[in-house]
């Protein structure tokens, strides 16, 4: 399940992130995500199959 998306916005995955944990020692994902939404990058309601 390494390739389930957990970011429908910015295609991340569950592989993704382990892998940003193992060469950053902590996941910068999530302040990737943030600063891109910042700058209106967001489309969940809009990739999200889940329409969330």
């Amino acid at each position: 399940m390494k390739d389930t998306i957990v970011c429908h916005c910015f295609s991340y995955s569950v592989e993704d992130i382990e892998q940003d944990v193992l060469t950053n020692s902590r996941s910068t994902i999530m302040e990737r995500i943030m600063a891109e939404s910042k700058q209106g990058q967001c489309r969940c309601a809009e990739n999200n199959p889940k329409g969330r």
